[in-house]
């Protein structure tokens, strides 16, 4: 069954306007221009003055930079990661990388970058290296960042 369309006039729409109580906002007109009476060189030039007041508003609100209270180089063995089967040999790597980093900092929550990621997953699932330079972060809130060293 097809819902039946109801039809509206322009002037039920005018006179339910002028009913309600809301305020009707008034619309501007737009004067008219053509483009042929706008030059090439002063678009380009109204472009970059807008995109100059932009790139002042965003030097203005600067993000406060999180402090860092402390900050450790560590050569992390993962020597143990090659115990056990192959196939789970990166994996594991992460894990102990993980668990020597709260073991050390204690962190309330723990950010492994990519850079480390990748330097551990780098040859494979079978191969991850045996030792890895990193260097650790820890701001305020308790969040440990981990990169590459």
């Amino acid at each position: 069954m097809a819902k039946k369309e109801k039809e509206i006039n322009l002037d039920d729409l005018e006179e339910e306007l002028a009913d309600s109580e809301e305020p009707v906002e008034e619309i501007e007109e737009i004067e008219e221009f053509s483009l042929d009476e706008i030059s090439e060189e002063e678009e380009i030039s109204e472009i970059f003055e807008e995109e100059a007041l932009e790139g002042e508003e965003v030097e203005e609100i600067e993000e406060p930079k999180e402090e860092i209270i402390d900050e450790r180089i560590y050569i992390i063995p993962l020597a143990k990661a090659r115990k056990g089967p192959r196939n789970k040999r990166a994996k594991k790597a992460i894990r102990y990388l993980k668990e020597y980093m709260t073991r050390h900092f204690k962190p309330e929550s723990l950010v492994i970058t990519q850079e480390v990621n990748q330097a551990i997953w780098q040859r494979g699932i079978q191969k991850p290296p045996r030792k890895l330079k990193v260097r650790a972060t820890k701001n305020i809130d308790g969040l440990v960042v981990v990169y590459l060293g």
